[in-house]
Protein backbone atom coordinates (compact mmCIF):
# COMPACT_ATOMS: atom_id res chain seq x y z
CA UNK A 1 0.00 0.00 0.00
CA UNK A 2 1.69 3.54 -0.97
CA UNK A 3 -0.54 5.18 2.28
CA UNK A 4 0.28 3.86 5.87
CA UNK A 5 0.28 5.29 9.57
CA UNK A 6 3.99 4.57 10.10
CA UNK A 7 7.14 6.48 9.53
CA UNK A 8 6.51 10.59 10.75
CA UNK A 9 2.91 9.93 11.33
CA UNK A 10 3.76 8.77 14.86
CA UNK A 11 6.33 11.62 15.05
CA UNK A 12 3.82 14.28 17.91
CA UNK A 13 5.84 17.65 17.05
CA UNK A 14 5.85 17.25 13.27
CA UNK A 15 2.33 16.10 13.58
CA UNK A 16 1.68 19.31 15.17
CA UNK A 17 3.36 20.91 12.15
CA UNK A 18 1.41 18.93 10.16
CA UNK A 19 -1.76 19.82 11.20
CA UNK A 20 -1.07 23.58 11.43
CA UNK A 21 -0.19 23.24 7.62
CA UNK A 22 -2.74 21.30 6.27
CA UNK A 23 -5.35 23.58 8.07
CA UNK A 24 -3.63 26.89 6.96
CA UNK A 25 -3.91 25.42 3.38
CA UNK A 26 -7.60 25.04 3.23
CA UNK A 27 -8.04 28.64 4.44
CA UNK A 28 -5.97 29.43 1.92
CA UNK A 29 -7.46 27.75 -0.92
CA UNK A 30 -10.50 29.33 -0.04
CA UNK A 31 -8.46 32.76 -0.32
CA UNK A 32 -6.93 31.97 -4.03
CA UNK A 33 -10.59 31.88 -5.02
CA UNK A 34 -11.64 34.00 -2.82
CA UNK A 35 -9.94 37.05 -2.73
CA UNK A 36 -9.62 37.46 -6.63
CA UNK A 37 -12.90 36.87 -7.04
CA UNK A 38 -13.93 39.68 -4.75
CA UNK A 39 -11.89 41.83 -7.33
CA UNK A 40 -13.85 40.16 -10.43
CA UNK A 41 -17.01 40.37 -9.02
CA UNK A 42 -17.83 42.83 -6.68
CA UNK A 43 -14.96 45.49 -8.28
CA UNK A 44 -15.28 44.42 -11.64
CA UNK A 45 -11.06 44.38 -12.01
CA UNK A 46 -9.49 44.63 -15.27
CA UNK A 47 -6.52 42.18 -16.62
CA UNK A 48 -4.36 44.90 -15.26
CA UNK A 49 -5.03 45.17 -11.96
CA UNK A 50 -5.75 41.56 -11.99
CA UNK A 51 -1.94 41.42 -12.87
CA UNK A 52 -1.28 44.20 -10.13
CA UNK A 53 -3.15 42.28 -7.31
CA UNK A 54 -1.16 38.63 -7.93
CA UNK A 55 1.99 40.90 -8.05
CA UNK A 56 1.22 43.00 -5.13
CA UNK A 57 0.94 39.18 -2.89
CA UNK A 58 4.69 38.18 -3.90
CA UNK A 59 6.63 40.80 -4.04
CA UNK A 60 7.70 40.99 -0.87
CA UNK A 61 9.76 38.41 -1.62
CA UNK A 62 11.22 39.80 -4.68
CA UNK A 63 12.30 42.89 -2.40
CA UNK A 64 12.94 41.27 1.25
CA UNK A 65 13.44 37.71 0.41
CA UNK A 66 17.19 37.51 1.00
CA UNK A 67 17.04 39.88 3.94
CA UNK A 68 13.92 37.27 5.23
CA UNK A 69 16.48 34.87 5.37
CA UNK A 70 19.24 36.31 7.55
CA UNK A 71 16.09 37.29 9.74
CA UNK A 72 14.98 33.65 10.32
CA UNK A 73 18.19 31.94 10.57
CA UNK A 74 19.13 34.57 13.45
CA UNK A 75 15.69 33.32 15.10
CA UNK A 76 14.03 30.56 16.28
CA UNK A 77 11.45 29.30 14.09
CA UNK A 78 8.59 28.69 16.17
CA UNK A 79 8.03 32.39 17.46
CA UNK A 80 7.49 33.46 13.52
CA UNK A 81 5.38 30.57 12.30
CA UNK A 82 2.59 31.84 15.46
CA UNK A 83 3.02 35.32 14.54
CA UNK A 84 2.33 35.52 11.06
CA UNK A 85 -0.71 33.01 11.25
CA UNK A 86 -2.27 35.30 13.77
CA UNK A 87 -1.20 38.62 11.78
CA UNK A 88 -2.91 37.05 7.93
CA UNK A 89 -5.83 36.28 9.81
CA UNK A 90 -6.41 39.57 10.68
CA UNK A 91 -5.87 40.98 7.27
CA UNK A 92 -8.13 38.98 6.03
CA UNK A 93 -10.61 39.92 8.65
CA UNK A 94 -9.90 43.28 7.02
CA UNK A 95 -11.37 42.69 3.63
CA UNK A 96 -15.43 41.70 4.58
CA UNK A 97 -14.98 44.55 7.16
CA UNK A 98 -14.27 46.95 4.10
CA UNK A 99 -16.53 45.27 2.21
CA UNK A 100 -19.91 45.41 5.02
CA UNK A 101 -19.02 49.04 5.19
CA UNK A 102 -19.11 49.77 1.50
CA UNK A 103 -15.29 50.97 1.36
CA UNK A 104 -14.25 48.47 0.19
CA UNK A 105 -11.47 49.43 -3.37
CA UNK A 106 -9.01 47.98 -5.17
CA UNK A 107 -6.60 49.66 -3.86
CA UNK A 108 -7.15 48.42 -0.05
CA UNK A 109 -7.25 44.74 -1.88
CA UNK A 110 -3.40 46.10 -3.20
CA UNK A 111 -2.39 46.68 0.48
CA UNK A 112 -4.02 43.68 2.12
CA UNK A 113 -2.22 41.72 -0.64
CA UNK A 114 0.72 42.96 -0.08
CA UNK A 115 0.59 42.07 3.91
CA UNK A 116 -0.21 38.84 2.93
CA UNK A 117 2.53 38.42 1.20
CA UNK A 118 4.91 39.84 3.34
CA UNK A 119 3.96 37.08 5.93
CA UNK A 120 3.73 34.28 3.91
CA UNK A 121 7.34 34.98 3.22
CA UNK A 122 8.18 35.19 6.65
CA UNK A 123 5.85 31.53 7.16
CA UNK A 124 7.17 29.82 4.28
CA UNK A 125 11.11 30.68 4.79
CA UNK A 126 10.57 29.69 8.63
CA UNK A 127 8.65 26.33 8.79
CA UNK A 128 10.99 25.18 5.25
CA UNK A 129 14.06 25.92 7.56
CA UNK A 130 12.49 24.27 11.06
CA UNK A 131 12.18 21.12 9.01
CA UNK A 132 15.94 19.78 8.93
CA UNK A 133 15.64 20.06 12.67
CA UNK A 134 12.92 18.31 13.49
CA UNK A 135 13.35 15.32 11.00
CA UNK A 136 16.49 13.37 10.20
CA UNK A 137 18.57 14.56 6.89
CA UNK A 138 16.75 10.58 4.96
CA UNK A 139 13.23 11.33 6.15
CA UNK A 140 13.18 14.45 4.49
CA UNK A 141 11.55 13.48 1.29
CA UNK A 142 8.80 11.43 3.90
CA UNK A 143 8.57 14.80 5.55
CA UNK A 144 7.84 16.96 2.02
CA UNK A 145 5.45 14.17 0.73
CA UNK A 146 3.20 13.97 3.98
CA UNK A 147 2.98 17.72 4.40
CA UNK A 148 2.26 17.74 0.33
CA UNK A 149 -0.40 14.77 1.13
CA UNK A 150 -2.10 17.45 3.75
CA UNK A 151 -1.70 20.64 1.19
CA UNK A 152 -3.30 18.19 -1.65
CA UNK A 153 -6.00 17.14 0.64
CA UNK A 154 -7.19 20.61 1.85
CA UNK A 155 -7.20 21.52 -1.46
CA UNK A 156 -9.68 18.69 -2.93
CA UNK A 157 -12.13 19.93 -0.27
CA UNK A 158 -11.42 23.73 0.28
CA UNK A 159 -12.23 25.30 -3.50
CA UNK A 160 -15.74 22.93 -3.49
CA UNK A 161 -16.42 24.81 -0.05
CA UNK A 162 -15.00 28.06 -1.42
CA UNK A 163 -17.32 28.32 -4.32
CA UNK A 164 -19.92 27.69 -2.15
CA UNK A 165 -19.30 30.12 -0.06
CA UNK A 166 -18.39 32.63 -2.66
CA UNK A 167 -21.95 32.06 -4.14
CA UNK A 168 -24.36 32.29 -1.30
CA UNK A 169 -22.19 34.81 1.22
CA UNK A 170 -20.60 36.42 -1.69
CA UNK A 171 -16.53 36.54 -2.18
CA UNK A 172 -15.57 38.80 0.90
CA UNK A 173 -16.98 36.95 3.59
CA UNK A 174 -15.68 33.67 2.56
CA UNK A 175 -12.62 34.74 3.53
CA UNK A 176 -13.49 34.75 7.37
CA UNK A 177 -12.84 30.88 7.02
CA UNK A 178 -9.42 31.30 6.01
CA UNK A 179 -9.19 34.00 9.01
CA UNK A 180 -10.52 31.09 11.40
CA UNK A 181 -7.71 28.81 9.83
CA UNK A 182 -4.71 30.87 10.25
CA UNK A 183 -6.11 31.25 14.13
CA UNK A 184 -6.50 26.99 14.32
CA UNK A 185 -2.25 26.51 12.60
CA UNK A 186 -1.21 29.03 14.81
CA UNK A 187 -2.67 27.02 17.87
CA UNK A 188 -1.31 23.87 16.58
CA UNK A 189 2.08 24.83 16.61
CA UNK A 190 2.06 26.61 20.07
CA UNK A 191 1.85 23.37 21.10
CA UNK A 192 4.75 21.68 19.76
CA UNK A 193 7.45 21.22 22.49
CA UNK A 194 10.67 20.46 20.09
CA UNK A 195 13.86 22.45 21.71
CA UNK A 196 14.94 24.15 18.79
CA UNK A 197 18.51 24.73 18.00
CA UNK A 198 19.70 27.98 19.03
CA UNK A 199 20.05 30.38 16.10
CA UNK A 200 23.02 32.68 15.10
CA UNK A 201 23.52 35.61 17.35
CA UNK A 202 22.42 39.04 15.39
CA UNK A 203 24.96 41.54 14.78
CA UNK A 204 22.84 44.38 13.21
CA UNK A 205 24.57 46.52 10.64
CA UNK A 206 26.51 45.60 7.89
CA UNK A 207 27.00 42.02 9.18
CA UNK A 208 23.21 41.42 8.48
CA UNK A 209 24.10 42.79 4.50
CA UNK A 210 27.03 40.49 4.57
CA UNK A 211 25.35 37.67 5.49
CA UNK A 212 22.80 38.06 3.25
CA UNK A 213 25.21 38.04 0.46
CA UNK A 214 26.83 34.79 2.02
CA UNK A 215 23.52 33.01 1.36
CA UNK A 216 23.47 34.18 -2.36
CA UNK A 217 27.15 33.70 -2.67
CA UNK A 218 26.37 29.85 -1.16
CA UNK A 219 23.81 28.91 -3.06
CA UNK A 220 25.31 30.37 -6.44
CA UNK A 221 28.48 28.76 -5.74
CA UNK A 222 26.44 25.21 -5.28
CA UNK A 223 26.27 23.65 -8.45
CA UNK A 224 23.18 21.78 -7.23
CA UNK A 225 21.17 24.54 -5.98
CA UNK A 226 22.22 26.83 -8.87
CA UNK A 227 20.28 24.57 -10.93
CA UNK A 228 17.51 23.90 -8.47
CA UNK A 229 17.46 28.29 -8.36
CA UNK A 230 17.13 28.36 -12.72
CA UNK A 231 13.98 25.97 -13.24
CA UNK A 232 12.78 27.82 -9.42
CA UNK A 233 12.89 31.14 -11.41
CA UNK A 234 11.76 30.18 -14.99
CA UNK A 235 8.58 28.54 -13.51
CA UNK A 236 7.69 31.36 -11.02
CA UNK A 237 7.38 33.84 -14.36
CA UNK A 238 5.83 31.32 -16.38
CA UNK A 239 3.02 30.36 -14.34
CA UNK A 240 2.30 33.36 -12.72
CA UNK A 241 2.05 34.90 -16.63
CA UNK A 242 -0.65 31.72 -16.93
CA UNK A 243 -2.15 32.24 -13.84
CA UNK A 244 -2.52 36.21 -13.88
CA UNK A 245 -5.54 35.82 -16.92
CA UNK A 246 -6.24 32.09 -16.46
CA UNK A 247 -9.09 33.21 -14.01
CA UNK A 248 -10.52 35.79 -16.40
CA UNK A 249 -10.23 33.42 -19.37
CA UNK A 250 -11.59 30.86 -17.81
CA UNK A 251 -14.85 32.90 -16.69
CA UNK A 252 -15.11 35.49 -18.99
CA UNK A 253 -14.26 33.68 -22.48
CA UNK A 254 -15.30 29.90 -21.28
CA UNK A 255 -18.25 31.07 -19.34
CA UNK A 256 -17.67 29.26 -16.08
CA UNK A 257 -19.17 30.51 -12.95
CA UNK A 258 -17.96 29.75 -8.92
CA UNK A 259 -19.95 26.78 -8.23
CA UNK A 260 -17.91 25.71 -11.32
CA UNK A 261 -14.71 26.65 -10.56
CA UNK A 262 -15.20 25.21 -7.01
CA UNK A 263 -16.12 21.68 -8.44
CA UNK A 264 -13.42 21.88 -10.57
CA UNK A 265 -10.78 22.21 -8.51
CA UNK A 266 -11.93 20.10 -6.06
CA UNK A 267 -12.06 17.11 -8.51
CA UNK A 268 -8.56 18.35 -10.35
CA UNK A 269 -6.89 18.54 -6.95
CA UNK A 270 -7.23 15.09 -6.28
CA UNK A 271 -4.03 15.08 -8.91
CA UNK A 272 -2.46 17.12 -5.93
CA UNK A 273 -3.37 14.33 -3.64
CA UNK A 274 -1.77 10.91 -5.76
CA UNK A 275 0.82 12.82 -6.70
CA UNK A 276 1.83 13.29 -2.67
CA UNK A 277 0.49 9.73 -2.04
CA UNK A 278 3.23 8.20 -4.96
CA UNK A 279 5.91 10.75 -4.46
CA UNK A 280 8.16 9.17 -2.15
CA UNK A 281 7.92 5.79 -3.96
CA UNK A 282 8.34 7.56 -7.71
CA UNK A 283 11.46 9.34 -6.29
CA UNK A 284 12.80 6.23 -4.89
CA UNK A 285 12.30 4.50 -8.20
CA UNK A 286 12.99 7.14 -10.89
CA UNK A 287 15.68 9.01 -8.84
CA UNK A 288 15.74 12.29 -7.11
CA UNK A 289 16.40 14.40 -10.23
CA UNK A 290 14.75 13.06 -13.31
CA UNK A 291 11.65 12.87 -10.51
CA UNK A 292 12.17 16.78 -10.90
CA UNK A 293 12.43 16.72 -14.47
CA UNK A 294 9.56 14.56 -15.02
CA UNK A 295 7.67 16.44 -12.76
CA UNK A 296 8.05 19.93 -14.37
CA UNK A 297 7.26 18.20 -18.02
CA UNK A 298 4.29 16.80 -17.25
CA UNK A 299 2.85 20.04 -15.22
CA UNK A 300 3.88 22.32 -17.98
CA UNK A 301 2.11 20.08 -20.65
CA UNK A 302 -1.01 19.85 -18.86
CA UNK A 303 -1.53 23.89 -18.93
CA UNK A 304 -1.46 23.80 -22.66
CA UNK A 305 -4.90 21.96 -22.28
CA UNK A 306 -6.30 25.74 -21.28
CA UNK A 307 -5.97 27.75 -24.40
CA UNK A 308 -6.32 24.24 -26.81
CA UNK A 309 -10.06 23.70 -24.99
CA UNK A 310 -13.62 24.50 -26.55
CA UNK A 311 -16.75 23.13 -26.93
CA UNK A 312 -19.83 22.83 -24.82
CA UNK A 313 -19.84 23.48 -21.42
CA UNK A 314 -19.47 19.73 -19.90
CA UNK A 315 -16.53 19.19 -22.33
CA UNK A 316 -14.51 22.21 -21.05
CA UNK A 317 -14.87 21.50 -17.51
CA UNK A 318 -13.94 17.98 -18.05
CA UNK A 319 -10.84 19.33 -20.09
CA UNK A 320 -10.18 21.72 -18.11
CA UNK A 321 -10.86 18.86 -14.58
CA UNK A 322 -8.47 16.22 -16.20
CA UNK A 323 -5.63 18.93 -16.90
CA UNK A 324 -5.74 20.15 -13.62
CA UNK A 325 -5.34 16.16 -12.03
CA UNK A 326 -2.59 16.22 -14.45
CA UNK A 327 -0.86 19.11 -13.45
CA UNK A 328 -1.66 18.44 -9.36
CA UNK A 329 0.44 15.12 -10.21
CA UNK A 330 3.34 16.66 -12.01
CA UNK A 331 3.96 20.00 -9.91
CA UNK A 332 3.28 17.89 -6.77
CA UNK A 333 6.61 15.44 -7.37
CA UNK A 334 8.46 18.37 -8.42
CA UNK A 335 7.89 20.17 -5.62
CA UNK A 336 8.62 17.33 -3.48
CA UNK A 337 11.18 16.39 -4.92
CA UNK A 338 13.16 19.49 -5.22
CA UNK A 339 12.36 20.66 -2.07
CA UNK A 340 14.17 17.95 -0.27
CA UNK A 341 16.98 18.34 -2.65
CA UNK A 342 17.82 21.71 -1.58
CA UNK A 343 17.17 21.05 1.82
CA UNK A 344 19.53 18.20 1.93
CA UNK A 345 22.33 20.09 0.03
CA UNK A 346 22.46 22.98 2.35
CA UNK A 347 23.53 23.20 5.89
CA UNK A 348 21.32 24.12 9.03
CA UNK A 349 22.91 27.16 9.66
CA UNK A 350 22.28 28.30 5.65
CA UNK A 351 18.84 26.44 5.91
CA UNK A 352 16.87 30.27 6.14
CA UNK A 353 18.98 32.09 3.78
CA UNK A 354 19.02 28.97 1.05
CA UNK A 355 15.64 29.34 1.30
CA UNK A 356 15.35 33.08 0.87
CA UNK A 357 16.77 32.60 -2.22
CA UNK A 358 14.45 30.27 -3.48
CA UNK A 359 12.06 32.40 -2.46
CA UNK A 360 13.29 34.99 -3.75
CA UNK A 361 13.28 33.65 -7.18
CA UNK A 362 9.77 31.32 -7.02
CA UNK A 363 8.14 34.17 -5.25
CA UNK A 364 9.82 37.20 -5.69
CA UNK A 365 9.66 37.00 -9.58
CA UNK A 366 5.95 36.06 -9.67
CA UNK A 367 5.19 39.98 -9.84
CA UNK A 368 7.19 40.59 -13.31
CA UNK A 369 5.50 37.31 -14.79
CA UNK A 370 1.97 38.64 -13.22
CA UNK A 371 2.88 41.97 -14.60
CA UNK A 372 4.06 40.67 -18.19
CA UNK A 373 0.96 38.40 -18.07
CA UNK A 374 -1.82 41.08 -17.56
CA UNK A 375 -0.04 43.62 -20.20
CA UNK A 376 -0.12 40.72 -22.75
CA UNK A 377 -3.86 39.75 -22.29
CA UNK A 378 -4.25 43.32 -22.16
CA UNK A 379 -2.59 43.52 -25.90
CA UNK A 380 -2.55 40.43 -27.55
CA UNK A 381 -5.24 39.00 -25.82
CA UNK A 382 -5.65 35.96 -22.82
CA UNK A 383 -5.25 33.08 -25.05
CA UNK A 384 -2.19 33.83 -26.84
CA UNK A 385 -0.66 35.10 -23.67
CA UNK A 386 -1.82 31.51 -22.43
CA UNK A 387 0.31 29.19 -24.93
CA UNK A 388 3.17 31.71 -24.30
CA UNK A 389 2.93 31.27 -20.79
CA UNK A 390 2.61 27.05 -20.99
CA UNK A 391 5.83 27.30 -23.64
CA UNK A 392 7.93 29.04 -21.08
CA UNK A 393 7.35 26.36 -18.33
CA UNK A 394 8.32 23.64 -20.57
CA UNK A 395 11.58 25.48 -22.04
CA UNK A 396 12.69 26.08 -18.06
CA UNK A 397 13.16 22.26 -17.97
CA UNK A 398 15.66 22.83 -20.45
CA UNK A 399 18.27 24.25 -18.11
CA UNK A 400 17.97 21.06 -15.87
CA UNK A 401 19.00 18.59 -18.58
CA UNK A 402 22.37 21.34 -18.50
CA UNK A 403 23.26 20.51 -15.14
CA UNK A 404 23.97 17.25 -13.39
CA UNK A 405 21.01 17.28 -11.25
CA UNK A 406 19.06 15.16 -13.52
CA UNK A 407 21.33 12.58 -13.55
CA UNK A 408 21.70 12.37 -9.30
CA UNK A 409 19.63 9.35 -7.83
CA UNK A 410 19.45 10.13 -4.53
CA UNK A 411 19.54 13.22 -1.49
CA UNK A 412 23.61 14.12 -1.09
CA UNK A 413 25.40 13.60 1.96
CA UNK A 414 26.12 16.74 3.49
CA UNK A 415 27.65 17.14 7.37
CA UNK A 416 25.85 20.02 9.08
CA UNK A 417 29.58 20.95 10.11
CA UNK A 418 30.20 21.68 6.51
CA UNK A 419 32.44 24.97 5.60
CA UNK A 420 30.09 27.73 5.58
CA UNK A 421 32.86 29.78 3.53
Amino acid sequence: MFFRFAGLWRHPDFMKLWVGATVSRFGSQITFLALPLTAVLVLDATPAQMGILMAMGTAPALVFGLGAGVWVDRRKKRPLLIATDYGRALLLLAVPVLAVLGVLRMEFLYVIALGLGMLTLVFGVASRSMLPSLVARDELVEANSKLAIGRSGAEVVAPGIGGILVQVFTAPIALVVDAATFVVSALAIQSMRAPEPEPEPSEGGDAFMREAWRGLDFVVRNRVLLAIAGVVGGIAVFNSMFEAVWLLYVSKDLGLGPVTFGIMFSVGSVGFMAGAVVAERLIAWLGIGRAIVIGVVVAGLSDLATPLVGGSVIAIVFVLTTASFVFGVGATIYGIAQESLRMAATPQSFQGRMHGVMNTLGMGLIPIGALIGGFLGETIGMRPTLFIAAGGELAAVLWLLLTPVWRMRELPSLADDASDS
